[in-house]
């Protein structure tokens, strides 16, 4: 007889990936024991093997749950009726606020991606470069004569948006809303203004 699924199933599920990935964050992936998750999250390692067969698999599911969030939050940001420079801003805005709450996921991002095999990576890779790609195409629309067919410059000006992103994380990670709102419109506004005078 099949194992019927408990009605909180999803919720503890939830609460797993959330510890794990403060432990992930705080111990290193390599370090972290199953031991300590199960402490982190209040329940016994049984139960986390459940839901899980081990470390990898409580991995990729932290940042394939992060990532994918954070592509279908950011490239279906609603710009209807925004000009260029607006849809910039607007987007940029969305995703400082889904980093806001995500410091411990963002850090085993930065850090833990790695451990993972070439197939995991590559799909994770896949919502990275959705991303990039969206916030490319925006900064794009705002001086198209500037990139032209310069994929090169397209391509470092992208990335320095998402270096000031990352600056912010770094540096300001406890920001509340109105802080990063502030800050999506002082990148967005050097960008755009900027942008075309490279």
């Amino acid at each position: 007889m099949a194992r019927t699924i408990a009605r909180d199933h999803d919720q503890k599920r939830k609460q797993i990936l959330k510890s794990a990935a403060k432990v992930f964050a705080t111990e290193g992936f390599d370090r972290a024991s199953m031991t300590q998750l199960a402490r982190e999250c209040g329940i016994s390692k049984a139960n986390i093997y459940h839901y899980y067969d081990g470390k990898d698999a409580l991995l990729f599911d932290i940042l394939d749950s992060y990532l994918r969030a954070l592509r279908d939050r950011v490239v279906n940001t609603d710009v209807t009726g925004l000009n260029p420079e607006q849809r910039l801003e607007r987007t940029v805005s969305e995703i400082l606020l889904a980093y806001q709450g995500a410091d411990y996921e963002h850090q085993v991002q930065i850090n833990g991606m790695s451990a993972l095999g070439e197939a995991q990576q590559k799909l994770l890779r896949g919502y990275q470069h959705d991303m990039v790609r969206y916030v490319s195409d925006t900064i794009r629309a705002i001086a198209p004569e500037v990139f032209g067919d310069d994929p090169g410059k397209l391509r470092a000006t992208t990335m320095s948006v998402f270096g000031m992103l990352n600056w912010h994380y770094m540096w300001n990670a406890r920001a509340g809303t109105q802080a990063r709102e502030d800050y999506a419109k002082l990148v967005s506004n050097l960008t755009s203004h900027g942008v075309k005078g490279i």
